[in-house]
């Protein structure tokens, strides 16, 4: 009963029931909103690379069922209008030579068009002039890419679903994209790359010369005000003394006609 008669020793006597510091767990460190998205976008990436290698593996162009034509006879055409009908094609592009067979591919799930058709040629005559004077002809409104059938004739050629293709409409950045039709050589893209650079540093140097002058023009505009402003304390200040000054001499003057009275 008589237990606050008790020596109080703190806690120091407790301490050996205390944990032991190495049973301590590591703490686990929860990653934030910002790295678990981070984490999505590397790992669906890398199932994308993976897709796309497999599917690149088993990518056969000569043994297609599709492209049963002679290649070196056949023509790319891309940028074609969805609206665009196969005849309609013939019509445009059999003015460069007989044709004996045009492909245009649709997608597998929907048969709506993709844009693009292989034109197969009687002639190696006939394909060359599409090749040459084929390119950036307008069809149904726009105007179409006509390039040789590169999945036969170049070798470890790769399409641009697998990375490769020649198209340059998605570079980047919409200021570097290819917009206009036709072919254009790779070595160009440096060169509008460089053209870009050189519009914005323009932009840039444009707008800081704005701001140096709107800067400028301010601080004139702050002098001419604090100059007004002291000529008119100046002025203030002359008038108050010309005040002055003819008050006095109104008193003396004054003062003067009363003594000569007297």
């Amino acid at each position: 009963k008589q237990w606050y008669q008790r020596r109080v020793r703190g806690v120091g006597s407790y301490t050996h029931i205390f944990e032991d510091p190495t049973d301590t767990p590591v703490p686990i460190k929860c990653p934030s909103r910002l790295e678990r998205k981070e984490a999505k976008r590397v790992e669906r990436e890398e199932e994308q690379r993976q897709l796309i290698e497999q599917e690149l593996r088993n990518w056969d162009p000569h043994n297609d069922a599709n492209a049963s034509g002679d290649a070196f006879k056949t023509v790319f055409v891309s940028r074609i209008n969805y609206d665009t009908r196969e005849d309609k094609l013939q019509r445009e592009f059999e003015e460069f030579g007989y044709i004996r067979k045009i492909h245009m591919v649709r997608d597998v799930r929907t048969g709506k068009p993709r844009g693009y058709a292989f034109i197969e040629y009687e002639t190696e005559k006939g394909m060359r002039a599409a090749y040459k004077y084929g390119d950036g002809k307008k069809i149904d409104g726009r105007r179409v890419v006509v390039d040789i059938e590169r999945g036969r004739t170049v070798k470890n050629w790769k399409p641009r679903r697998f990375g490769g293709g020649l198209g340059g409409s998605r570079i980047g950045a919409p200021e570097f994209n290819i917009t206009h039709s036709g072919r254009v050589d790779p070595r160009q893209y440096q060169e509008k790359v460089d053209r870009a650079k050189r519009a914005r540093d323009r932009a840039l140097n444009n707008d800081n010369e704005k701001e140096e002058r709107s800067r400028s023009r301010e601080r004139s505009r702050d002098r001419s005000e604090r100059r007004r402003s002291t000529e008119r304390e100046r002025s203030y200040k002359d008038d108050d003394r010309r005040d002055d000054r003819r008050r006095r001499d109104d008193r003396d003057r004054d003062r003067d006609d009363d003594r000569d009275r007297k």
